[in-house]
């Protein structure tokens, strides 16, 4: 463990000179069932390896250890369903009686260790149960978004092959029931791939017909099941595929290991988010996301911590309050949500009259993620929770934080706009387009030196070729994270946007980040998105397209002359800001990403595929309608 004494400067810079070192010392918090005998495997580069040799279980890990240890009857998981009006809690125990119980179902239908098992459930403490069931057997789980579209899931099931599908009946959304049987069915139709076996999880708001031969009810199998023991696998062995969007239209299958994920998330746990052992923790995502992998499942689990399992949205189930009722109700000490989440909030309860409501009661950090969050959004933040609040930086890929300000090891003074400095393992460099350094306070491609720490991809789901291709052979020694920004003269790491989101005006390199920053400290605008659109003599220029606060009621005319006018005025008439249109909602993913790139596409005229990713897809249309009048969503000739 690391000493209280030890600066940020110190811990980083062993991290890179010495990860043998560090992270070895990391791994002696991990109950290993074989211990490894290479810490780093540096024999086949650019594909490093993080302890080759040892053997251990996720599982074990993450629920027997605490039971061995003495803590089965502390708190392991909350369910907490507004949408249901239902409140659950399991101690370590439990959750160990029913994962093992669950393992047992899934070896009873042949899956057995490296075995794919697709999950595609809505967030209920069964779909918990099930990673962790997999895990237990040394299977290897996908957890595929519920209520993704048939033909999204058919292409997972044909590139995971999975020997068993875990699925419900229906999800739950804030106004209505959303049916998952039909559209499984429908995929497992379109795959080439046809699984053995489907277990169903029925839930009391639709039950689902089964498919007489292939279906299971999930009740009855876990009434007769016997329970399964942790079975031991390779530190190098996978633990999940996680799939993300692709270039070519196919998902890429994020790989993660047993040993690196394991060591990474506990450290994580405790330097980068200051949790100890016991302490209640809330991601706010979803479990079909990376944030949910990390941070709602293993992460707390393998801390020791109790993890809150949420199934509502931050507005609407019922109000802007919902968030604090949680923390407030179950005594979280740490949350962690996306930037959208708190804009949202921000937009109905702008004064914070809910907060103080609730109250934040032991509430110590707030963490954000997902994407840039603007300075204003942060600031607001902190002056209504009196904590610090943290922007972070990480990927899919990477599975834990970039760059974070390590609440663990040394907190900084915040820079709002940053993702503070390079976590510890990262060795974090900005190229130009030639591969050299840029000088500080100079855009580029933000990279990472290699190797990259444990928890991030060794590789892609049976696709080396592109692996390397995509994030590797771009810039040769180093991961490409697609990211663009810069760093300052502090070491602070400015993460302003994807590098296709970098506006190219007349050969001015310039980032959307930097004026949506500007448009979202207007005291009007709730949040905002800034795209490039084509432009037959720049190229490109930028159009900023705005969400007012609720109950503002001015003429739009006056509040877009007064964007323009500050855009110029802070960043400079180089960034040829001349329009901007007001729109009720900013279409986005259900993680809470926006969606630029088909607003982009909109503005264009030019012709895309509807995002299986999208939370609501009459948005686009709504976007389309709004941005006519203005002479864009038009095709060019």
């Amino acid at each position: 463990m690391l000493s209280p004494a030890r600066s940020y400067s110190e811990v980083h810079r062993q991290s890179i000179d010495d990860p043998d070192g560090f992270w070895g010392e990391a791994a002696q918090a991990i109950v290993w069932d074989r211990p490894f005998n290479k810490v780093l495997d540096t024999s086949l580069p650019p594909f490093y390896r993080w302890f080759s040799g040892g053997k251990l279980n996720t599982c074990y890990n993450c629920i027997d250890r605490h039971i061995d240890e003495g803590r089965g009857e502390q708190l392991a998981l909350i369910y907490d369903s507004p949408v249901t009006n239902t409140i659950r809690r399991y101690s370590y125990n439990e959750l160990r009686d029913k994962t093992a119980r669950f393992a047992g179902v899934l070896a009873a239908q042949g899956v057995v260790k490296g075995d794919r098992v697709l999950i595609y459930m809505p967030m209920v403490p069964e779909t918990v149960i099930a990673m962790l069931a997999c895990a237990r057997l040394g299977a290897i789980h996908s957890v595929v978004f519920g209520g993704f579209a048939p033909n999204e899931l058919a292409k997972r099931i044909n590139d995971a092959r999975p020997k068993l599908i875990v699925s419900a009946s229906c999800g739950i959304e804030t106004n209505r029931v959303v049916e998952y049987k039909p559209m499984l069915d429908e995929a497992i139709h379109m795959a080439t791939v046809k699984p053995n076996r489907c277990i169903i999880l029925q839930r009391p708001q639709t039950m689902a017909m089964l498919t007489l031969g292939r279906d299971l009810d999930w009740a009855e199998e876990m009434a007769n099941a016997e329970p399964a023991a942790c079975v031991s696998v390779e530190a190098t062995d996978p633990l999940y595929i996680l799939y993300t969007s692709g270039s070519t239209g196919v998902p890429k299958g994020i790989v993660r290991d047993n040993g690196g994920h394991a060591v990474a998330m506990k450290w994580s746990m405790e330097y980068v988010y200051n949790v100890k052992p016991g302490e209640v923790y809330w991601a706010a995502s979803d479990v079909g996301w990376v944030v949910g992998h990390s941070y709602i499942v293993y992460g707390p689990l393998l801390q020791g911590c109790t993890t809150v399992l949420f199934e509502g949205k931050p507005v609407g189930t019922p109000d802007a309050g919902v968030f604090w009722r949680v923390v407030a109700e179950h005594n979280v000490s740490t949350l962690f949500t996306a930037p959208t989440a708190f804009r949202a909030i921000r937009r109905v309860d702008p004064t914070g009259e809910l907060i103080k409501m609730y109250g934040k009661n032991q509430l110590r950090a707030l963490f954000l993620a997902g994407e840039r969050c603007d300075p204003d959004t942060l600031v607001w933040a902190e002056q209504q929770l009196g904590v610090p609040v943290v922007d972070h930086w990480w990927q899919t890929e990477t599975g834990w934080a970039i760059a974070a300000n390590c609440l663990g090891i040394e907190p900084f003074s915040v820079k709002p706009g940053s993702a503070t400095k390079a976590a510890p393992g990262y060795d974090v460099r900005v190229l130009n387009v030639d591969g050299n350094e840029v000088s500080p306070d100079t855009m580029g491609n933000i990279c990472v030196r290699l190797p990259l720490p444990p928890g991030s991809l060794p590789t892609l789901w049976q696709n080396e070729r592109h692996f390397k291709e995509y994030y590797l052979d771009p810039y040769p020694g180093y991961y490409l994270s697609g990211d663009a920004g810069y760093q300052d003269a502090d070491g602070y790491l400015w993460v302003m946007g994807r590098i296709d989101d970098i506006i190219n005006i007349a050969g001015h390199r310039l980032s959307t980040g930097a004026m949506e920053e500007v448009l979202a400290s207007h005291p009007d605008i709730a949040e905002c998105a800034v795209i490039s659109v084509w432009d037959e003599l720049k190229g490109e220029l930028p159009l900023g397209l705005i969400v007012l606060k609720s109950g503002v009621d001015r003429p739009h005319a006056d509040i877009v002359k007064e964007v323009v006018q500050k855009v110029r005025a802070e960043i400079g008439p180089v960034a040829a800001f001349k329009s901007a249109v007001v729109v009720a909602r900013l279409p986005k993913t259900r993680s809470g990403k926006i969606l630029r790139a088909s607003m982009r596409k909109i503005a264009d005229g030019d012709d895309f595929k509807i995002p299986a990713t999208i939370d609501d897809p009459a948005i686009l249309s709504e976007i389309a309608d709004a941005l006519k009048p203005i002479g864009y969503a038009q095709q060019r000739s």
